[in-house]
């Protein structure tokens, strides 16, 4: 690191650069070089930087490979920590994280232990000048960045049946549903799409859709609408035109952004930017493609416009538009790399290098197709134009009325542990329902039901009635009685796994109802 350091402190000629080497009136900034080809167009995206004025002083750091083989599970080391925490800046390559188990995504940590919670991805069709299908291609996706299944809690339950948590939480939902917002409304979007599963995911996506339309009533000047995240994304690839800012929890933003920016020609062209209150994290969207690695063929424009999004983010908007339209003018000149290379938009197969000395030949230059970045419209800018409304906890009335015990059961017949099963409860709570994998199979289950030997076995008070559209049907227990359950079926040699109590929340139930319950 060392070493890579002292090369980026030359200018083109050679010669210390003072863009580089004076600190003191530059915006101090982590640097992560990374694995793969990360060096690689790091290198080539400084130099541009340089070239065109950057106010920045970079602070280098180890994360990726050789720090997970070093001992660090997350690929990251104290030293890092601490440039992190004294800049609030980091713009990162992409890293390789080694094969086999016991490793963390760095990308995951760095997102989650830093609190950036809104990951946003402008893509904007770049034609002619880059193929693509759909030339009226302009969407930002911003994208929850800390919940959902990528919380990465998993466990295995039984020999047959692994298990991932999915978290979604009301402050979580709030901060980015409001982010999107703001954001649209600062850039002069027109239209904001929330996009959810909760047609199925009734209580965790049901949150976050439900968020949405109370926040929503704050911005009536702009157009709002949900979409179930299949329809939308199937429409998202057929007319992406269609959509403004979408808003969306984290996997489905991950896979949606992806989408759309092969849909504008290539992941390779699009930067990131993750955004916390406390600081933010700018990264190319692709990976660190080892195969092609010391190669000098990657194409570095999406750590490049991580970098742009970074400038903006640090008030460097001159800059950053002159970086954003050489770029465009180098692309309109038929200066590609590669991957995006064609021979009816193309006039040269650039490699990296010769790709960013295009870019930095093209420096204040305006491109004459593509929409140029004018200073002073922050079009491209991450930052929320107010920060986020405090959070205040909500206060509920909440009541326990029964438990999901998950049990490892590796018996066939459904209706002979649900015979046990009703016997164990006891007298002063009752077995209602078996599910397995959600689906229910006592009582009334059918033979055709394949199962596994994970069971949910859900109990109630014994007094429980069934519910109706006026009533919950459920009625308070004890903890110690679910507690005194557990036991019963522990020495009869039930093996119970997990449980997960039920609560009805100021009277509405707060859990979802088993098939046929």
């Amino acid at each position: 690191m060392v070493r890579f350091a002292k090369r980026l402190g030359k200018n083109l000629a050679g010669v210390p650069s003072p863009n580089l080497l004076t600190m003191s009136t530059k915006a101090p900034v982590t640097v992560a070089v990374g694995d793969g080809i990360g060096p690689e167009i790091m290198t080539q995206t400084l130099r541009i930087l340089e070239a065109a004025g950057a106010a920045i002083a970079p602070k280098f750091i180890e994360v990726g490979e050789q720090v997970y083989l070093a001992g660090h599970a997350s690929g990251i080391g104290p030293e890092a920590w601490d440039s992190l925490r004294r800049t609030g800046v980091l713009l990162k390559a992409p890293i390789t994280t080694p094969l086999g188990g016991g490793y963390k995504s760095l990308n995951v940590t760095l997102r989650k232990t830093l609190g950036l919670y809104a990951n946003v991805r402008p893509t904007r069709s770049l034609y002619p000048a880059v193929f693509t299908r759909h030339p009226d291609l302009d969407i930002v996706i911003v994208r929850e960045n800390e919940e959902d299944l990528y919380a990465g809690i998993e466990h295995q339950q039984t020999p047959e049946v692994v298990q991932c948590l999915k978290l979604v939480s009301r402050p979580g939902c709030e901060k980015i549903v409001r982010y999107a917002f703001e954001y649209a409304r600062r850039h002069g979007r027109k239209h904001v799409t929330c996009m959810t599963k909760d047609n199925i995911m009734k209580l965790t996506d049901g949150l976050f859709h439900r968020v949405f339309m109370e926040i929503g009533q704050e911005y009536h000047d702009l157009g709002q609408d949900h979409q179930i995240i299949d329809i939308g994304t199937a429409r998202l690839a057929d007319t992406p035109e269609r959509y403004d800012v979408i808003v969306t929890l984290n996997l489905y933003g991950d896979i949606i952004s992806d989408v759309v920016a092969q849909l504008a020609g290539s992941v390779g062209l699009a930067g990131s930017s993750n955004i916390g209150d406390h600081g933010a994290l700018f990264e190319a969207i692709h990976g660190s493609a080892p195969d092609i690695a010391g190669r000098g063929i990657a194409n570095p424009s999406g750590l490049l416009q991580a970098a742009v999004l970074m400038l903006v983010h640090l008030g460097q908007n001159e800059v950053a538009a002159r970086v954003h339209n050489a770029w465009l003018c180098a692309l309109e000149d038929g200066i590609h790399t590669a991957d995006i290379y064609r021979a009816e938009t193309s006039t040269t197969k650039a490699g990296t290098q010769d790709f960013a000395d295009a870019v930095i030949e093209r420096l204040g230059r305006a491109p004459k197709q593509l929409v140029p970045f004018k200073t002073g419209e922050a079009v491209l800018a991450a930052t929320p134009a107010k920060p986020v409304a405090d959070y205040k906890r909500p206060v509920v009335e909440q009541q326990l009325v029964g438990s999901d015990l998950f049990v490892c059961w590796s018996g066939f017949k459904p209706n002979e542990l649900g015979e046990q099963l009703a016997q164990l409860a006891g007298p002063e709570m009752k077995l209602k329902i078996i599910t397995n994998r959600g689906v229910k199979v006592y009582p009334d289950g059918h033979d055709e039901t394949f199962c596994t030997d994970h069971w949910r076995c859900r109990f109630v008070a014994a007094n429980a009635t069934v519910a109706t559209a006026t009533q919950v049907g459920y009625t308070p227990v004890q903890f110690g009685q679910v507690l005194d359950l557990q036991r019963r079926l522990t020495e009869a040699g039930i093996m119970v796994i997990k449980t997960e109590n039920l609560y009805l929340m100021d009277g509405q139930r707060a859990f979802s109802l088993g098939q046929g319950e």
